[in-house]
């Protein structure tokens, strides 16, 4: 898809599709990804906004900082409802109610809680069906918008009010969900992992994801600075951090053919990405020691996956 080029001057002169005033906190990734996601888009855009964080912040009654027509609906059916608008500007366009030489782009946001757990079952009918979107699930790893509660994107040990820190149990014991590697078996044109560290990567692959004949994933790392526990500066460079330990690799999958997009130079120990959050200061102990051992070797087990998959060397 050819378009505005990916260059930060160029990209500075266009409006912003969010204004400023919302009231997502200071450092919030999600406002960065959302900026990133729709500056990436030249084509009118079409909003879907599943409830969470950033519907809350941005539409506090009787005002909105979307400059793009916007629909927000339930936690559990974003999905859904890009469906149906979706199915709707394709009837309009069969009925001539709608120009052809004009394309609008779909495009549905949601958390983590209503992708990973609440809303998967109504992503799985829209990907299977084949509606022309693009999701972008915003992974801020809990749900945040209700209090910091554990999810199944949750990473285990970590702190959440949900998975408190003591004697009985030491965050949370459980590993996260592989959802782009679910979202990949539905063998849809496009998945792909993303961070809003590596901008223009992500950017890159919302190009793509739009250009695609069919439905689009993007699983984007959203760093939630109040539930993760750390300075609101620090955003980007944790995030940065969770792509260079491996922990949140960058790959693609299109039409079922696996890529990886960043393979850092030197694979730093999971603990330097641990030691930056809050959430995982009790990891930091030396009765945690095994646990943190644990977790390396997880996230070697999945990265060395991940290069096999990619037809990739094995190793660091």
């Amino acid at each position: 898809m050819v378009g505005t080029p990916l260059n930060l001057k160029v990209l500075s002169e266009k409006q912003p599709p969010l204004s400023g005033g919302h009231r997502l906190c200071a450092g919030c990734a999600e406002a960065i990804i959302v900026k990133q996601v729709l500056l990436a888009i030249d084509d009118p855009v079409v909003v879907i906004n599943g409830t969470g964080c950033l519907e809350v912040s941005t539409t506090i009654f009787p005002y909105t900082a979307w400059r793009v027509p916007w629909i927000h609906v339930a936690f559990e059916n974003t999905a859904a409802v890009a469906s149906g608008v979706e199915a709707a500007y394709r009837a309009l366009i069969r009925r001539g109610g709608f120009p052809t030489d004009r394309r609008v782009v779909f495009v549905a946001f949601a958390g983590d809680g209503g992708t990973y757990d609440i809303g998967l079952q109504a992503l799985s009918g829209a990907l299977e069906r084949g509606h022309k979107f693009l999701y972008v699930c915003l992974d801020n790893e809990g749900y945040m918008n209700t209090g910091i509660q554990r999810s199944s994107a949750t990473p285990r040990g970590a702190w959440t009010t949900t998975t408190p820190v003591g004697a009985a149990m030491p965050g949370k014991p459980q590993w996260r969900k592989d959802l782009t590697g679910i979202i990949a078996a539905h063998r849809i044109p496009y998945v792909a992992q993303a961070a809003p560290s590596h901008w223009k990567d992500l950017m890159s692959k919302v190009r793509k994801a739009v250009a695609v004949d069919g439905p689009a994933f993007l699983n984007v790392l959203a760093d939630c600075n109040r539930g993760w526990r750390h300075d609101p500066a620090l955003t980007l460079e944790v995030t940065r951090m969770a792509v260079e330990t491996c922990y949140w690799p960058l790959f693609e999958v299109e039409n079922g053919e696996w890529r990886l997009n960043h393979r850092p130079r030197r694979k730093l120990p999971i603990i330097e990405y641990l030691k930056l959050q809050g959430r995982f200061a009790h990891l930091l102990r030396p009765e945690y020691q095994d646990l943190v051992e644990e977790i390396q070797k997880e996230v070697d087990r999945r990265w060395e996956e991940l290069l096999h998959r990619c037809g990739e060397p094995a190793g660091t």
